[in-house]
């Protein structure tokens, strides 16, 4: 049974759940959504109840705790009592491909990501659509399928309308710029982020403005290209995360790109320094970005000829890539396992 009114203590939980995600806290958000959702729940409001689950999955996400959002995305797609519309499962299924990516289960990422998308198109949710599309490409896309990557992007590329906020679509070329340079398609990498820049402002949205050059800088470094502006994007996400602050892998990935920066600029020293100031944590990353920076100090020990140390670090990135279901990833660090020696 609904109820008609919004309890006092329900109001003040959700409140206080949403003031904390705008000041980008976003663990406490996640407590205080549980137990807005339990308040709504005990009152008999099944919808607010489930929307607050859902709120919770989402900051469970972005404070990185990869494995309680899947947890939780999981038990709302297959139990949505309340879920105010027929794509609410859709709307779970994009938190669940996220948060199994980030945890390196790729395939199961791109499993939830095209179940999110077959619900958003028969609901006609354009917006969710975009979202589970973008979702799907990117585990597609470091699970090393980078064919299959490409052809999703290019179809969302046509598909983006204006029916869709400029955000959402700054993010969809953003997505279809990475698949380009994972491809080896530089040029249309560099285009589809300049025009995925042109939507975003740290004005609007710091958060995003600090991701989005966070991430450009590593697919441009990826892609060995380190001028003048991926050296720029670097210090904008450095400045902006000190500013909004920023989850742990966050900065963990702010330090992957500085040091992968100093590896290519020749600073191999410099570089084994800033990656290996990583390791510290390394519960809280996921596999495949543990692989990155792995992979990255063992090139670093090998030009500075320490062979033993780049063995051991090119072993260790290869384990991780598999562990995250990316195996040509894994390859690609035995390949330099063989350069190494």
């Amino acid at each position: 049974m609904q109820r008609n009114s919004v309890s006092p203590s329900y109001a003040a939980a959700e409140l206080q759940a949403r003031e904390y995600r705008t000041s980008h806290d976003f663990g406490r958000a996640a407590s205080s959504a549980q137990m807005a959702s339990e308040i709504a729940r005990n009152d008999g409001d099944l919808t607010a109840a489930w929307g607050m689950r859902l709120f919770q999955a989402e900051n469970l996400l972005d404070a990185g705790d990869f494995e309680a959002c899947a947890v939780l995305a999981a038990e709302l797609v297959v139990s949505a009592p309340g879920a105010p519309a027929e794509d609410a499962r859709g709307k779970a299924n994009i938190l669940l491909a996220k948060a199994r990516q980030g945890a390196g289960m790729l395939g199961q990422a791109a499993d939830a990501a095209r179940m999110a998308a077959s619900l958003s198109w028969g609901a006609g949710d354009v917006e969710n659509n975009v979202k589970a599309r973008q979702a799907l490409i990117a585990a597609l896309a470091e699970s090393g399928s980078l064919e299959e990557a490409w052809k999703e992007s290019l179809l969302l590329a046509d598909d983006i309308s204006n029916e869709v906020d400029d955000q959402l679509v700054g993010k969809a070329y953003w997505v279809i710029g990475n698949v380009a340079f994972l491809c080896n398609k530089v040029k249309e990498g560099l285009e589809y982020h300049e025009l995925a820049a042109e939507t975003f402002s740290p004005a609007r949205n710091l958060d995003i403005w600090a991701k989005f050059n966070k991430a450009s800088a590593a697919m441009r470094l990826a892609a060995d290209v380190a001028d003048a502006d991926t050296l720029r994007c670097i210090e904008r996400a450095e400045l902006a995360t000190d500013v909004i602050g920023g989850t742990e892998e966050d900065h963990i990935l702010l330090k992957l790109n500085r040091g992968h920066w100093n590896f290519l600029a020749g600073d191999q020293k410099a570089a084994v320094d800033t990656l290996g100031s990583i390791f510290p944590v390394p519960e809280k990353t996921s596999p495949q970005i543990l692989g990155e920076a792995y992979l990255l100090l063992g090139r670093s020990h090998a030009a500075l000829g320490n062979g033993a140390e780049a063995r051991r670090h090119l072993l260790e990135a290869a384990d991780h890539f598999e562990k995250a279901g990316a195996p040509q990833r894994a390859e690609q660090a035995l390949e330099f396992l063989t350069d190494a020696h």
